[in-house]
């Protein structure tokens, strides 16, 4: 007979823990965001929680005396690691969000864009939402996938030919050039169908809100229940649960704007990014990934179709075709000439122009008013274009001409129409202006925005009514009938059978820019324009004030954006610029960049540029204070050691990690958007 004592010591004390029997090992990333930790680490998985503890969970680990997020990433037999390995705190959830392929893709991600993979995470899997992952699943039926007329592609070479690739297991890559006024939703909703009617996956990511509404309504009618849209604006409950949905097999196509590029689609068969020049598309977050580039390396690493498609076309994009990593999606040009309205700029050959002393050095040429006037006549919408939004966006010193920056920020000031000055940037009231250069107090417009742009033709087309879209008060459709809409790049709204005419302003202010982008963006913006207006067989016409001679203008005129495309890629090859080489920016304080690039160790035959100030219009690093100095070193290096770079900007990063080096404000990216 054992005694109390004996008892006691043969039980094991409540809260030890006994490993799992089968593949104890749980191989985990904590979600901590630093380089010189961005790698799995070894816990011992609980017996209780053996059965939650599958690869794509959410745990809780501890890690350096602390909780701290992670995911589980496979279970293994034994560790590598020879000391004493820490338990599995607790498994958060055990809905497996983290698929392989997604963690794969993530990865891949990282590694090309020097981050880490838990920054990647962020940007792929939403917040978790309990009450969301503990509705039931729904088992109900979804309506059959409606098998579409395709005949909107016939108009293109090998657009038929991409469908059925891409439908039938293929892993077709191209670029598609949309034809002036075509029904890119229409087009796109009938390409989602055709493959998911396949039972393939399909992820279609657009710029804005805009233009997802109008995909949205194209999808609904052919796939139902079966596409989903995600997007920020949802809320993070209805964001997550849609997610969910498409994790759980209950969607097969998604359609949304940047972060949908990383949805995990069960078998993949199509990744789709329209108008990848849209800034919309450039990601602020850390490690700034491009959906292109995104989209890119998951149709690699799936096998996925994949297609960029556009208006216009950019340099990245024409740098792919040309590679023969994809072929081109374009219409004949009859068919083109057919769509497009009839463009003209400022030309000498033409009488119009040159009968017109005025047309070059006012604001609206007679040439813009008389095509404006003739589509009013007609009751059509006519289209006016402005750079900037707001009254005077911009002003210079009335005596020296020099532009006139705050004293706080640096920011451009602006004026609005009352006479009051503010900065464009802070919003800081200028309440007594000075010029540091001459001590002239009065100031004088550099550029007019669309309200004063409104005042100027309200004017000039009295009876007609007025309609301004920027900003945050974008009209997204105007009713029939003659009216002047004034519209900044990207805001302008639609108008019902096209606009009668359209014209651009202040086009100086979108080339004139010191970017290495400016000439690809401003054809991008013209050619959004070109769109909405009517084919020049149904009188459409589109008057752009610029000199008819500069190559930008020609592309518009003939309507040719892979040309110009094919012309931006030339010169960046002769001139060394992405996408012909890789590119980073190392930006931030600048003694700070300095001791970064103490700690980079470069790859053969990468060289520096710089450093300079940090551009203006470029958002400052985080934890740099706005008064600050700011310097921008840029790394450049051929195209195919790229990933080297990458490799040795993360190995800098992990090194100033690890010594706890005081360098806020750093902000390292690669191929960032703004060079100049």
């Amino acid at each position: 007979m054992t005694t109390e004592t004996e008892q006691t010591a043969a039980k094991p004390p409540r809260n030890q823990r006994v490993a799992a029997a089968q593949r104890p090992v749980a191989r985990v990333l904590p979600m901590l965001g630093l380089a010189h930790l961005d790698r799995p680490f070894d816990y011992l998985v609980d017996a209780k929680l053996d059965d939650d503890a599958q690869p794509g969970v959410r745990v809780r680990v501890r890690f350096a005396g602390r909780l701290v997020d992670g995911y589980l990433l496979e279970r293994l037999d034994r560790s590598e690691h020879d000391g004493k390995l820490a338990w599995l705190d607790r498994v958060v959830s055990p809905e497996q969000v983290l698929t392989p392929e997604l963690a794969t893709l993530c990865r891949a991600v990282a590694d090309r864009y020097a981050g880490t993979m838990a920054d990647v995470l962020r940007l792929a899997i939403p917040p978790r939402h309990a009450r969301v992952e503990k509705e039931a699943v729904s088992h109900d039926v979804a309506r059959a996938i409606v098998v579409p007329d395709r005949t909107g592609w016939d108009v293109y070479d090998s657009g038929q030919s991409f469908i059925d690739g891409a439908a039938g297991g293929g892993h077709p890559r191209a670029c598609w050039q949309a034809l002036p006024g075509e029904d890119v939703a229409a087009r796109l909703a009938e390409l989602a169908a055709s493959v998911a009617a396949a039972g393939r996956g399909v992820v279609i990511v657009v710029p804005d809100q805009r233009d997802l509404d109008r995909l949205e309504a194209a999808c609904t009618p052919l796939l139902g229940d079966a596409c989903v849209s995600l997007v920020a604006g949802l809320g993070p409950t209805a964001r997550y649960r849609r997610w969910l949905a498409v994790l759980r097999g209950q969607a097969r196509v998604v359609i949304g704007t940047r972060s949908a590029v990383f949805a995990p689609v069960s078998d993949l068969g199509l990744v789709v990014v329209f108008d990848d020049g849209d800034d919309s598309l450039d990601e602020p977050r850390s490690p700034y990934p491009h959906p292109r580039e995104v989209g890119v390396l998951r149709a690699h690493g799936t096998g996925a179709a994949l297609l960029i498609g556009g208006h216009s076309r950019t340099a990245e994009a024409q740098a792919l075709v040309e590679s023969g990593w994809a072929f081109d999606v374009v219409a004949p040009r009859a068919a083109v000439r057919a769509a497009m309205p009839r463009i003209d700029g400022l030309s000498d050959e033409d009488r119009r122009v040159a009968n017109d002393p005025m047309a070059r050095s006012a604001r609206v040429p007679a040439i813009a008013f008389d095509a404006a006037r003739k589509a009013l006549a007609a009751d059509q919408a006519v289209l006016f274009s402005v750079p900037r939004r707001g009254y005077l966006p911009s002003v210079a010193c009335a005596r020296c001409r020099a532009h006139v920056r705050c004293r706080a920020c640096n920011g451009p000031l602006q004026m609005n129409d009352r006479g009051d000055l503010a900065c464009r940037w802070c919003g800081r009231p200028e309440n007594r202006f000075v010029c540091p250069a001459c001590a002239g107090t009065a100031v004088r417009a550099l550029m007019v925005g669309d309200r004063r742009t409104a005042e100027e033709l309200g004017r000039a087309f009295r009876g007609v009514p007025i309609v301004t879209s920027s900003g945050d008060k974008i009209v997204d459709e105007v009713p029939a009938g003659a009216r002047v809409v004034i519209a900044t790049p990207g805001a302008a709204p639609h108008a019902p059978g096209g606009y009668g005419a359209a014209v651009v302003l202040d086009t100086w202010a979108q080339l004139d820019r010191e970017d290495l982008r400016a000439a690809e963006e401003a054809v991008r913006a013209w050619m959004a324009v070109g769109t909405l207006v009517r084919s020049r067989e149904d009188g459409g016409r589109m008057v752009i004030v610029a000199d008819a001679s500069e190559s930008p203008v020609q592309a518009l005129i003939r309507w040719d954006p892979v040309g110009f495309a094919a012309i931006e890629l030339s010169h960046r090859l002769e001139l060394k610029f992405p996408p012909a080489v890789t590119m980073a920016s190392v930006d931030g304080p600048p003694a700070a960049v300095a001791a970064f690039l103490d700690l980079l160790d470069m790859p053969p035959g990468a060289e520096t540029l710089g450093p300079v100030p940090l551009p203006a219009g470029v958002r400052r690093p985080a934890g740099l204070d706005d008064s600050g100095p700011a310097d921008r070193m840029l790394l450049r290096t051929p195209r195919v050691a790229g990933r080297a770079l990458a490799e040795a900007l993360r190995a800098a990063q992990a090194l100033r990690n690890a010594r706890h080096d005081d360098t806020a404000g750093i902000r390292v990216q690669v191929d960032p958007p703004t060079i100049g």
